[in-house]
């Protein structure tokens, strides 16, 4: 009997879950909030033939069985080798019933499916591997070899079988990584061979190589992510989804060796909202992941993606991002078009998907290119598709699969290939028994699959007689081809530096963006002879060239490469990719890539980045060291406090300002520094918004850009302050203390178990609305006791398009009576500043009154201001004290050129490198040394060591 809900306005959270649960478990049919809500049966378990009439296919699509229970069961991954053989990874111990028992039990298997007679038909199947715990990855190599990684492990391990019976009987250890635990669903996955003859995986930072010898190499990148499954496109661009995380694509802009980049608009909007054709009920995130008409309102089981580079189906859907989603039931078609270089995602199929099924034990988990230039899924076809960590007792999903007993449905799984009505019968491949040369003709096939396999066997084999073939396939060939040539000499250790700038100013972008790459590792190791060539290029006429360049030499770390990278972004000052990518690269950290994306910087903000770049290392960086954190002081900590996320410097512009100009004294956060900030105001207003600017955005750091006009008028503010401030004189210029905030209370009307995190000091974490931004959204903040606030700064810069589309600020002092909004506006970037005049309030709200499709709100870090404010006071850290003893001034001992300053004074008249006409150098016994201009009366540089050399070249040409 149906269910009929008349309500005059949306109920709140609560009320929907007590009015939709019952409609989810009760009834078939239902109507809430005036829409209808197609509530399954029940499941049967149905033969392939009948599953299939329940699979909805667009226009000149249908589905082929290329296997079924009971040859497989469970099937995860699927994998071709260079002869066309299918191998197909089963997980028979996962979630066997509803508690999840014997999961680790070693009953999995790899099968191995053949088509004999070369009709387009397998007619022959082995297990090719048997007693295995829940394996996770399988890539083939040679003949009748495989390397797999089981669950539980890093190791990774060849099976060969070596008498020809379709049966491993050999079992080699290839890498050993030890032993790595969490949850099965959260572990690495992938570990396809990409074209730059890498393989990648999930839920790691590292990348591994098969070396000549059969043994695998593994090297630490900047960047792991995804879960289950990589999709990657003809130039090797990696695409992660994450089902934990809810992302139907991500990290899909630059490869994860450089880091973690999001653009704005890189996903149309919505495209994060799937369309199944049947409620799913069965969805981890309960009801707030359920539309009123009963089916998934987002993405939330993500995995198995593929890029598809078929050729045996309709030409637009080459390059088309393919991706799973279980618990809808459903697979995603998506268009991935280049916008200025950036990569954006949109629904080829508006308002629906791609593939789409009735049938609730449809669990589409893998997808793949095949052999034949068609698109193969890999359907599990269960109950339950989550891990028994989800379907604890008083979890939501219990009851759901209770009541649908999903519990019962295992043991099963299909195999289909997406047939289009324009497919062909094509030739079955058979490299294994093809000669290396003839191997080469196929790098330049329509099919994708056949020409990332070929390279792949080709470097597999070490064939060095076929180099002057693919040289001249790269040189003068056509199309992609080209580039796997290149690759392929590189797997064979033929692409020297000499090939690779040869093809530097190629036509073809494809081709100059492989040779950037193929420059890369010397500039990994420190080499800069080729800086100059490369630079060129940051002006071409293609943007991912451009960022090409940029993410390559960005590993130099040098001053001359950071330039070439601000040439970059200055000639490309429209372009939001080429600004991302230069950011990033710029706000790399020594060691590493950060993950996070440097500020919103203009064309302006760029140019005072770079002047204030300058600054910083002729003055600031004998203090506060080159990365930052201060320079060292042997047994007594650093010279200077850090500049890494600092509050005074990142938290508040008008902390920074202020201390620049007049200088700082005193403890900072409890210890004592040897050296206090010199005032800095003889220097001009651009001087100083230019250093600033350059230290809010580097280390690590992320803040806007300050400008001249904001000094010139604190200046005026201050012009009268005669002392430095000490850390309480700037109180009402520095956000609140976050050990305070933490004692805080935060809720949210939307995502509020997450409240917390938006000051919980990580800005690896945040708060998240969960959903959407909507008007009306709230995040409220207790701060337990009245406080005179008059700034409130939001920091998304970690999901930088989650800003607040539009806002409202309210306050009170009871937590229900609320004042008029204080403030009002609209969040432009990832960092949102709330000015507002000072009150006085126990609460503040901040209500969403702005929308945008497919973004949540998120606040990463917050942090709120307060006129009056005290900082809280620290212990005094009293280092070991270490008198040094007095010595007379005299040359260093390590080297008898270098004069040292000691405790003795000392003037001596001389000239100074790269000094003023009219300059006074001053050395201390600290080993700090400034030059001032005696004429303009300001600090001109500074620099940390021997105080001056005073070698016999010295006087050279000077009289």
């Amino acid at each position: 009997m149906g269910l009929i809900l008349k309500a005059k306005s949306v109920a709140s959270a609560v009320s929907v879950k007590n009015i939709i649960l019952p409609v989810l478990l009760a009834g078939s049919v239902g109507i809430v909030f005036g829409q209808q809500i197609q509530n399954p049966p029940i499941p049967d378990f149905y033969t392939p033939e009948e599953s299939m009439k329940r699979i909805k296919l667009q226009e000149g699509f249908k589905l082929d069985l290329v296997a079924s229970e009971p040859i497989i069961n469970e099937p995860v991954v699927i994998e071709w080798d260079a002869n066309g053989r299918l191998y197909v990874v089963e997980m028979n111990s996962y979630m066997q019933d509803i508690d999840g028992k014997n999961q680790r039990d070693a009953t999995s298997r790899v099968v191995r499916f053949e088509d004999t007679n070369g009709d387009g038909k397998y007619d022959k199947h082995t297990v090719f591997i048997d007693g295995l715990v829940l394996p996770r990855m399988l890539l083939t190599t040679t003949r009748d070899k495989v390397v797999v990684r089981e669950t539980d492990t890093f190791d990774l391990y060849s099976y060969e079988d070596t008498d020809g019976d379709g049966k491993a009987d050999k079992k080699e250890l290839v890498f050993k990584g030890g032993r790595r635990g969490g949850n099965l669903e959260h572990q690495p996955s992938g570990m396809r061979w990409n074209i730059d003859n890498w393989m990648y995986v999930t839920y790691s930072n590292r990348r591994y190589r098969m070396q000549p010898n059969g043994m695998i190499e593994a090297e630490q990148i900047a960047v792991g992510t995804g879960q289950w499954g990589i999709a990657y496109d003809e130039m090797g661009q990696l695409i992660f989804s994450t089902a934990g995380g809810e992302r139907v694509a991500h990290h899909f802009q630059i490869m994860p060796q450089y880091g973690s980049l999001s653009l704005s608009g890189e996903m149309e909007p919505g495209f994060e909202v799937p369309f199944p054709i049947t409620a799913t009920p069965d969805v981890q995130g309960g009801l707030r992941r359920i539309k009123p008409d009963g089916t998934l309102n987002k993405f939330t089981g993500c995995c198995g993606p593929s890029v598809f580079l078929g050729d045996n189906g309709p030409s637009d859907m080459y390059g088309d991002y393919i991706v799973c989603e279980p618990v809808g039931r459903l697979i995603r078609r998506a268009k991935m078009t280049k916008v200025g270089g950036k990569n954006v995602l949109s629904n080829a199929y508006p308002g629906s998907e791609f593939i789409a099924s009735s049938d609730m034990n449809f669990r589409p988990v893998n997808s793949a290119t095949g052999p034949d230039g068609a698109l193969y899924i890999c359907d599990m076809y269960r109950g339950i598709i989550q891990e028994g960590n989800w379907v604890r007792p008083g979890s939501y999903l219990r009851p759901v699969v209770e009541k649908y007993k999903l519990q019962d449905n295992i043991r099963r799984g299909r195999i289909y290939r997406v047939v289009h009505e324009s497919y062909r019968k094509t030739k079955q491949p058979r490299m294994y028994d093809e000669k290396t040369a003839e191997l080469v003709r196929h790098l330049s096939h329509a099919n994708g699959w056949w020409r990332m396999t070929a390279q792949k066997e080709i470097i597999l084999r070490q064939d060095d007689s076929v180099v002057s073939t693919l040289k001249n396939l790269a040189k003068t060939g056509d199309g992609i081809g080209r580039v796997h040539a290149m690759w392929t000499l590189e797997g064979l250790g033929q692409a020297d530096a000499e090939f690779a700038l040869s093809l530097l100013k190629d036509k073809d972008r494809r081709v100059r963006q492989t040779a950037v790459r193929l420059l890369e590792p010397g500039f990994q190791s420190g080499d800069e002879t080729h800086l100059t060539k490369v630079a060129e290029l940051m002006d071409d006429k293609n943007p991912r060239v451009v960022a090409q360049a940029i993410n390559s030499v960005q590993f130099l770390r040098s001053p001359d490469a950071n330039d070439q990278i601000l040439a970059g972004m200055l000639a490309n000052e429209n372009n939001d990719f080429i600004q991302g990518v230069g950011r990033l690269a710029l706000n790399a950290k020594k060691g590493g890539r950060g993950s996070r994306n440097s500020s919103s910087l203009t064309a302006a903000g760029l140019r005072s980045f770079k002047k204030g770049r300058d600054i910083y290392n002729s003055l600031c960086v004998a203090c506060h060291g080159k990365d930052g954190k201060g320079t060292p002081i042997e047994g007594t900590g650093t010279m200077a406090p850090s500049l890494v996320g600092s509050p005074r410097l990142v938290g508040s512009h008008d902390a920074a300002i202020r201390i620049v100009l007049h200088g700082l004294t005193g403890p900072v956060n409890g210890k004592e520094y040897i050296q206090q900030m010199i005032p800095m105001k003889s220097n001009g207003d651009d001087w100083i918004a230019d250093v600033l600017t350059y230290s809010r955005n580097s280390f690590g750091n992320n803040a806007p850009e300050i400008k001249a006009a904001l000094v010139k008028s604190i200046r005026e503010t201050t012009k009268n302050r005669v002392n430095p401030y000490t850390i309480q004189d700037l109180a009402e210029f520095l956000p609140v203390d976050k050990r305070q905030m933490k004692g805080w209370g935060y809720s949210a009307s939307h995502g509020g178990h997450s409240a917390k995190r938006a000051a919980d000091g990580r800005i690896d974490s945040r708060f998240s609305t969960d959903g959407q931004q909507r008007p009306g959204m709230t995040f409220t903040v207790d701060m337990k006791e009245p406080r005179n606030i008059y700034r409130i700064v939001l920091d998304t810069t970690g999901s930088a398009r989650d800003y607040p589309r539009g806002y409202e600020v309210a306050v009170s002092n009871d937590g229900e009576k609320w004042s008029a909004p204080v403030a009002k506006g609209k969040g432009t970037h990832a960092i949102t500043s709330i000015a507002f005049d000072a009150v006085n309030a126990r609460y503040f709200r901040i209500t969403q009154t702005g929308s945008v499709n497919g973004l949540h709100w998120s606040i990463h870090e917050m942090s709120v201001f307060e006129k009056g404010g005290k900082i809280a006071e620290v212990a005094k850290v009293q280092p070991k004290e270490k008198k040094p003893k007095p010595r007379q001034a005299n040359l260093d001992p390590k080297n008898p050129y270098h004069l040292v300053a000691t405790d003795e004074t000392l003037v001596i008249r001389s000239y100074v490198a790269d000094g003023p006409a009219r300059g006074i150098s001053v050395g201390m016994p600290n080993g700090i040394s400034y030059c001032f201009d005696a004429e303009k009366s300001h600090v001109v540089f500074g620099w940390f060591g021997a105080f001056m050399d005073v070698g016999p070249d010295r006087g050279n040409g000077r009289g």
